[in-house]
């Protein structure tokens, strides 16, 4: 079926917000409108901010007021982030408000057709020196458009699709939760040492050392791209107890330059992020923002990383700020580590290992998901939707 094409101005009122005056503490100060930066877009719907205005700032700055159901785009730095406000609100000036003409146009139709074009969207962005979208832009693009009717069945199945991924989401979650609670009901609270174990320095329960390489790869292309994995910060940070990829290689050169960790080192982030940390299931390199832990007789790796999760946070609070927050290997190796017998700490391991193989396979379905999800899309706005479609995890 072919739909007709319309322009999103003609279908909506399309305004971009603004920034009252940073230096007005009466703008600012003790303010109740909430007023939304690219930061508070989290998902499909947005109902809390981190930042409230005035009446006063509002009524003096180029910032605009957006009712409840009005769908927000973010059209400069992070552009084609959209969201639909669940309570009246601003925006600043990187941010659209798109209020649909409800007669014509189902609010959540505009929605997931603006999800569904974000790749097109970020292209025309990447040809600008500042990767924005102006406000012509936005309102010149082209909708495809069936009746209302057909528009809000388009939206059903879309919505039952979208749920099931969020129900895996939360599945996924809910293991996470087990794994920390398994850890409480196991060891006692690690932070007050609930159940008085032994206390050991981390540098005292295995070995500790700094990543290696003299030369920063951005600076020097020619250490990049061979055959041998190379770890940073945001990999670490990232994992899911266990780094399974990787983006950067090391040449042969790069090698030379730096330390190849085997598989089963605990990796642990000191710049940056402060104390996140991953486990290495393939043997890897990394910079001196990252420190490797092995293990001794002592202690388990998956004890000691858990551990940490609960840790982190105090760590991260308590490191030196300079430039940016960071801590070094001392700090590390003095942390004081409670630590059960080794057995226990074994049987922890194999605990959540089994836990983590659940996870895996979770994690694989909801891939597929997605993917599927990804394919409704684009068959819903190409009049290819067939409405009797079982939708199943």
């Amino acid at each position: 079926m072919k739909y007709q094409s319309v322009t999103l101005k003609e279908i909506a009122q399309i305004a971009a917000g603004g920034t009252p005056a940073r230096n007005k503490k009466e703008y600012w100060d003790k303010g109740n409108i909430p007023w939304v930066k690219i930061s508070d877009i989290k998902g499909k719907y947005l109902n809390s901010v981190g930042e409230y205005i005035t009446e006063e700032g509002l009524n003096n700055s180029s910032t605009k007021f957006f009712k409840k159901n009005t769908i927000i785009y973010t059209i400069f730095a992070t552009i084609g982030e959209v969201s639909v406000l669940k309570m009246d609100a601003c925006t600043n000036q990187a941010i659209a408000g798109i209020k649909v003409n409800e007669e014509i146009a189902d609010i959540m139709y505009i929605y997931y057709y603006l999800k569904s074009i974000r790749e097109k969207v970020l292209d025309i962005g990447r040809g600008v020196a500042q990767n924005n979208i102006n406000l012509s832009i936005l309102k010149e693009m082209r909708i495809p458009l069936p009746s209302l009717d057909e528009q809000k069945k388009i939206v059903a199945v879309l919505e039952k699709a979208q749920a099931l991924i969020e129900k895996r989401k939360e599945a996924i979650a809910k293991l996470d939760e087990l794994i920390q609670s398994m850890f409480l009901d196991m060891f006692g609270d690690p932070v007050n040492n609930s159940l008085n174990w032994d206390k050991f320095k981390l540098g005292e329960v295995g070995t500790l050392a700094r990543g290696k390489s003299k030369h920063r790869p951005r600076n020097a292309p020619e250490l990049l791209n061979g055959k041998y994995p190379l770890i940073q910060t945001g990999d670490v940070a990232r994992a899911d107890l266990y780094i399974r990829e990787y983006k950067q290689t090391y040449s042969e050169l790069g090698l030379h330059q730096s330390k190849m960790w085997e598989k089963g080192t605990l990796c642990i982030t000191i710049a940056a992020n402060i104390a996140k940390t991953g486990i290495l299931t393939f043997d890897s390199c990394f910079p001196d923002s990252v420190v490797g832990f092995i293990p001794n007789e002592k202690s388990n790796i998956n004890y000691i990383q858990i551990w940490f999760s609960f840790l982190q946070k105090i760590i991260e609070d308590a490191a030196p700020e300079s430039a940016q927050k960071n801590i070094n290997l001392k700090i590390l190796g003095d942390l004081d580590v409670v630590l059960p017998p080794i057995d226990l700490q074994n049987k922890f391991s194999i605990m959540i290992n089994k836990i983590d193989q659940e996870k895996q396979k979770m994690k694989q379905s909801l891939s597929q998901l997605e993917v599927n999800f990804q394919t409704l899309l684009q068959q819903a706005f190409k009049g290819e939707l067939k409405f009797n479609t079982e939708i199943t995890a």
